[in-house]
């Protein structure tokens, strides 16, 4: 006995279910009938009950969900020549084509002799704008050197890659110490307080170096963590702390000098600083940040300003009193100085649903320390959605149910169907609930009769989209 294959038949005959799902309450439903099909088609995209609209696509649409891309402005960055112990630096932009904003959640890079110098990740690009990303290459040897920089965000394309290359060159600083950073300049501190920096140490060199002295200049200034006589071997390094406690106001300079039997001893690290009597005030904008509804299990982001007034302030840390909001995009202790203002980002990042609230404290030498910002958000739940579909059953005789295959549509193209019924469907109706979000697919369907013969398949219905998260 043969078995015809799916076929059209008209209303009256057969009653066409409108909707099949698990949990009618739980969803918003909207139905998408073709206008003419033969075969299987799409019937409902059904979603979260906060969706409004129709979020599905009729069958066989080519209507496209609007993509975010992130662009680098080249592929390559190439250093050139640098002296070992030395470094430059190179920057490219980096580009939100939009709709909508980018997280970049990391820059990482495949050798310890190229780093990212800015900005701060993760960070927020905004829909068509751009952000400028500085790299610094810091050979420790001649020769050559070469790493990818991979950038990975929330856009579509979610990771892209960049080529670095560099040579080393001997010289002077081939063997010997380096620090980071180079230089330090604390702003305005108050008299009767202090401001603290640390210091990196690095021998360069591929030999140990032998430090035997490690002092100050200069009236306020004082250092700490560090005691010689200290041999650091090649590619070595240690840390200690330079504090700014000025003793009265004005304008004072020193240095750290390391003295050592490098080839570039003595190391001096120029030290300055202001002291005075004039307190500053610390400001927090918006006084309120909202960062509006998010999903459970993703991120949202939004920006805020530290400005400080009558004089410069230091900021020496901050947090939230809810985990769900985290502080990103600003590196502590940090200067804001008088009359300027320093970005930063909130991050929430909920784990359950419902309305959500937190504080943000930062505590510095203002005379209003410490600043606070008020923060909302709401958690919702993650998007989940089926595809319900219904055909025109077979018109052979002895049919006993139906088989019901898909396929992933990508590239304008259906991939290798496979049946997703864990057995024979007696309806012709049937909903598919495993669909990932931010996939597209295909459809068809075939009819098997009692003795287990299988029709050929009924027309493909293609590029049925499911939102993304």
């Amino acid at each position: 006995m043969s078995c015809r294959p799916v076929t059209n038949v008209s209303a009256t005959r057969h009653t066409v279910p409108a909707l099949m799902m698990a949990s009618a309450a739980a969803k918003k439903v909207c139905s998408i009938q073709p206008a003419k099909i033969t075969g299987i088609f799409v019937l409902v995209l059904a979603g979260l009950a906060s969706l409004t609209g129709c979020q599905g696509v009729s069958a066989g649409g080519n209507d496209q969900q609007p993509t975010t891309t992130l662009s680098l402005s080249t592929a390559t960055l190439q250093f050139g020549s640098v002296q070992a112990g030395s470094s430059k630096t190179l920057a490219f932009t980096a580009t939100n084509s939009g709709p909508a904003s980018v997280t970049v959640s990391g820059v990482s890079i495949s050798s310890k002799y190229f780093a990212l110098l800015s900005p701060t990740v993760p960070m927020t690009i905004a829909a068509g704008q751009s952000v400028p990303v500085s790299l610094n290459f810091a050979p420790n040897a001649a020769g050559s050197f070469a790493a990818t920089a991979t950038v990975t965000s929330d856009a579509s394309n979610t990771s892209m890659t960049l080529s670095l290359s560099g040579t080393g060159t001997s010289g002077a600083q081939s063997r010997g110490l380096g620090s980071s950073p180079t230089s330090e300049a604390f702003g305005s501190v108050t008299v009767g307080s202090q401001q603290s920096q640390t210091f990196t140490l690095t021998n360069d060199s591929s030999a140990n170096v032998d430090i035997s002295a490690v002092s100050t200049t200069g009236t306020g200034f004082r250092l700490s963590g560090i005691t010689p006589p200290l041999t650091l071997a090649s590619s070595q390094s240690t840390t200690f702390k330079v504090a700014f406690a000025p003793q009265s106001a004005g304008a004072v300079s020193g240095s750290v000098t390391i003295t050592s039997d490098a080839s570039d001893s003595p190391l001096t690290v120029a030290l300055s600083g202001t002291g005075t009597t004039v307190v500053g005030q610390l400001s927090v904008s918006p006084s309120g940040l909202a960062l509006g509804s998010v999903a459970v299990g993703t991120s949202g982001s939004a920006q805020g300003a530290l400005s400080a007034t009558g004089a410069s302030v230091n900021v020496s840390s901050a947090g939230t009193n809810n985990a769900a909001f985290r502080l990103t995009g600003l590196t502590l202790p940090a200067t804001v100085p008088a009359g300027q203002s320093v970005p930063f980002s909130v991050t929430f990042t909920p784990t359950t649903t419902g309305a959500a609230t937190a504080t943000l404290s930062f505590t510095s030498n203002a005379s209003n320390s410490p600043a606070t910002e008020a923060l909302t958000g709401t958690g919702t739940a993650a998007p989940a959605y089926d595809v319900a579909l219904s055909w025109n059953g077979s018109t052979s005789s002895d049919i006993s149910g139906y088989n019901i295959y898909r396929a992933v549509y990508a590239n304008s193209n259906c991939g290798s169907f496979a049946k997703i019924n864990p057995s024979l469907n007696a309806a012709t109706a049937y909903t598919d609930g495993s669909v990932v979000d931010g996939t597209s697919y295909c459809y068809e369907a075939t009819a098997v009769n009692s003795s287990n013969q299988e029709s050929s398949p009924s027309n493909v219905v293609s590029n049925v989209q499911i939102p993304a998260p």
